[in-house]
């Protein structure tokens, strides 16, 4: 039985399918801190959100079955990966009458409650929402936060809950699942092409985020990146439709108080002021994007703020808590996020999965970090995603020092393209920067033999050995390809030096291979 409003959560016994998904988990966390009582299933494998749901004392039943269903569950949740008619716990929901919900319609649901804006865009949503919640925490707004990822400000929980007055959320466009929400504004940071197996082209995806901030209501705030030309695109269409929508741009090329002005950015730090805002602010995480996400989470916090106090702005004290807020910000998980430092070698992990946001992240990790060679490891998700942008990504990829690829993360909802894997984005990539020596293919057996004998295999060189005779050569960039990303770790082991940063990118299962390499490192040092 499908139902469009949540009941009272307070002692009701509420069962999550999939509750390992990010969205899922964070919905879970909201719940419990209302009172309900949880269970939940999912796959065996571990995830970063397992410790979460230990947190509040759910542990999910492995695999799906009908008796993963408790005899008095009174609602399901289920990720919208799953298809009610065929998961068996949906299923039998269904065969008792129970009332079922997806993640989507959960947050709509929860976002009716209460005064709700939503955070939207191809990139930078899930960074705006981490940062955003870390400004309202500072400011003491009353407030349930929900980010699409694990945030550090937040305790390493993808949920900051301090009240109930408003609600900020992470609202994703694919599928057009953010229609579900019903925004009292919005806070959109970019509009491209992407998620080609739903939106075949731009225009269908710059209709969908027409759409949703066409469902703000009368008088709505629309707080909008000047500098992307997709979300600056959506602000004009809704405005010409829609007089009534308050159109508010940030960025570096906004008019009026959100412009960015003095920007710089060197060692470990990045600085700007904004046109309507005292002081300077920093941040101590890199890229110039993360300036736009930080100007544009503070827009959204001023209005916030502003409608609590019939127009209103923020006050000098409380810019100061913002401005500190901001540079203790330490960003979310698979954002920019350093893994560890181990043999002189930093690693650090990043979600980019898309052109522009592997360019992004690329441009200002080099720029935060001037003197270390940047190793991309990268492994790129959906068949659909990557034959439409084949060259974009190869473009993209062309600003790391050096580059690992892997097979193609494959999506459970397409099916491969015949004539593409990775090794067309890995020859794609070489043709875009054909200065980097090309180590060859290879698994890990051929890899350990080959630096066993110091030998060579084809298209390049292989192994501790001949790495450390690639070291010496100018430039020093080096290509390497593997189907899966550990097999990478032999011939890494030798091809990484002191003052490398390591970074492993994409929506795949890459960062695993980050582990492995500091875990190596690491015991090279012990036993030093």
């Amino acid at each position: 039985m499908r139902i469009t409003r949540l009941p009272p959560l307070q002692g009701l016994r509420v069962h999550f399918v999939g509750a390992k998904g990010t969205g899922m988990a964070a919905l879970a966390e909201i719940f419990a801190a209302r009172g309900a009582i949880l269970t939940g299933s999912d796959v065996a494998d571990h995830f970063y959100t397992d410790e979460i749901l230990a947190g509040i004392g759910l542990k999910p039943s492995i695999g799906f079955d009908a008796s993963h269903l408790p005899g008095d569950a009174r609602l399901v949740v289920h990720s919208a990966a799953y298809a009610p008619d065929r998961n068996p716990e949906l299923i039998e929901a269904a065969r008792r009458g129970l009332p079922v919900m997806t993640y989507p319609e959960a947050l709509g649901a929860l976002s009716r409650e209460t005064d709700s804006s939503g955070i939207a865009g191809v990139h930078g949503k899930t960074t705006s929402t981490a940062m955003a919640g870390t400004v309202i925490d500072a400011l003491g707004l009353s407030a349930t936060v929900l980010a699409g990822s694990a945030v550090s400000n937040f305790g390493g929980r993808c949920t900051l809950v301090k009240g109930d007055r408003h609600f900020v959320a992470e609202t994703c466009e694919y599928r057009r699942h953010f229609l579900n929400f019903s925004p009292s504004r919005i806070l959109l940071t970019s509009v491209e092409s992407d998620h080609q197996d739903y939106y075949p082209t731009l225009a269908d995806i710059m209709e969908a985020f027409v759409e949703y901030c066409l469902s703000l209501p009368p008088g709505g705030e629309l707080i909008y990146c000047a500098d992307d030309q997709g979300a600056s695109e959506v602000a004009r269409r809704c405005s010409a439709l829609r007089s009534d929508i308050r159109a508010i741009p940030y960025g570096f090329d906004a008019e009026g108080p959100w412009r960015i002005e003095n920007f710089s950015t060197g060692e470990g730090e990045t600085r700007f002021t904004l046109s309507g805002a005292p002081g300077e602010f920093s941040l101590k995480v890199p890229g110039k994007h993360l300036v736009l996400d930080a100007t544009g989470a503070l827009a959204l916090v001023a209005a916030i703020v502003s409608g609590d106090r019939g127009g209103a702005p923020l006050l000098g004290p409380e810019w100061e808590a913002a401005r500190v807020s901001l540079a203790e910000f330490r960003g979310s998980r698979r954002r920019s996020e350093i893994v560890g430092e181990s043999g002189g070698i930093l690693f650090m992990d990043d979600y980019a999965h898309h052109p522009t946001a592997i360019a992004a992240t690329i441009g200002g990790i080099k720029a935060f970090h001037p003197g270390r060679r940047l190793v991309v490891d990268f492994m790129s998700h959906t068949y659909s995603r990557t034959a439409a942008l084949l060259g974009e990504f190869a473009a993209a990829l062309a600003g790391a020092d050096a580059l690992v690829l892997h097979k193609i993360y494959a999506s459970a909802r397409e099916e491969p393209l015949p004539g593409l894997d990775g090794r067309t984005l890995y020859r794609k990539a070489l043709a875009a920067h054909p200065e980097l020596v090309e180590i060859g293919v290879a698994g890990e057996d051929a890899m350990r033999e080959d630096a066993m004998r110091g030998g060579a295999l084809s298209g390049g060189v292989a192994g501790e050995n001949a790495a450390h005779g690639l070291k010496s050569r100018k430039p020093y960039g080096f290509a390497l390809y593997t189907e899966e990303p550990e097999d990478a770790a032999v011939a890494l082991s030798g091809l990484l030096a002191p003052g490398d940063l390591f970074l492993t990118m994409g929506a795949g299962d890459n960062w695993k291979l980050g582990k492995t390499l500091l875990d190596r490192f690491a015991a090279k040092e012990t036993k030093k």
